[in-house]
């Protein structure tokens, strides 16, 4: 049985300029099912307070004194992080050189700061229920990687190959595709997609969806977004 009244989304904002903290803060908190439970000036801030407060989701800016977003977004949400949290990358730049090894480190989201209060939300709620969001603009460039002719890095393989069917689940998963849009797509239940993106996720060493998500666009078997 649900709880009524679920414990509130736990988020920790790290953004060097205060003014962006505050805006944040104020986004959030006016959210009836998200709380910031603090607020950090500079990553190596943030990376104690996380060991700290345990909070579910975390909002990290790139250019951070001490410690940069990447960096503090591989501590949290890489495998093996000795204290895990579902990261979203909140910046103002959606440089490739960003994007990329923020995505890679396990973020579960990357948005832009002019997103818009809405989006943000909804990030936060998607990385707390182990989904992700991306910036509308920053999937195009990802989805024009795909396209773009390339050599297919093998290194990139797991050391587990996927199977066939993986393969075509993750492929589906890199178009931002949900579990039951794959399971109508596929003709299988939810549950069994679920089970399938579990396995890709063990055999591939990551955290998450967009962990699956960049496998896929590196490897070249991601489909077509629907247009």
């Amino acid at each position: 049985m649900t709880s009524p009244n679920p414990e509130p989304i736990r988020t920790l904002i790290a953004d060097d300029q205060e003014a962006v903290r505050r805006s944040v803060r104020r986004i959030l908190d006016a959210q009836p099912d998200i709380t910031v439970v603090g607020e950090a000036a500079d990553g190596l801030a943030a990376l104690e307070l996380a060991a700290e407060l345990r909070p579910d989701v975390a909002l990290v800016d790139i250019r951070m004194p001490r410690m940069d977003g990447l960096e503090l977004t591989r501590r949290l949400a890489a495998p093996g992080a000795v204290t895990p949290v579902r990261v979203v990358v909140l910046t103002t730049f959606d440089l490739d050189e960003y994007v990329y090894p923020a995505l890679r480190h396990g973020a579960s989201g990357f948005l832009l700061k002019r997103s818009g209060p809405a989006l943000l939300a909804e990030a936060v709620r998607a990385a707390a229920g182990g989904e992700s969001l991306i910036s509308p603009s920053v999937t195009v460039r990802l989805l024009q990687h795909v396209t773009a002719p390339r050599r297919v890095d093998r290194r990139a393989a797991p050391a587990a190959p996927l199977t066939e069917r993986e393969v075509e689940i993750a492929g589906q998963v890199a178009a931002g595709r949900t579990n039951a849009d794959i399971a109508a797509e596929l003709f299988i239940s939810p549950g069994t997609v679920k089970t399938h993106v579990a396995s890709i996720q063990r055999k591939l060493g990551v955290q998450n969806r967009v962990g699956i998500a960049v496998h896929a666009w590196e490897m070249g078997y991601a489909v077509p977004s629907a247009q």
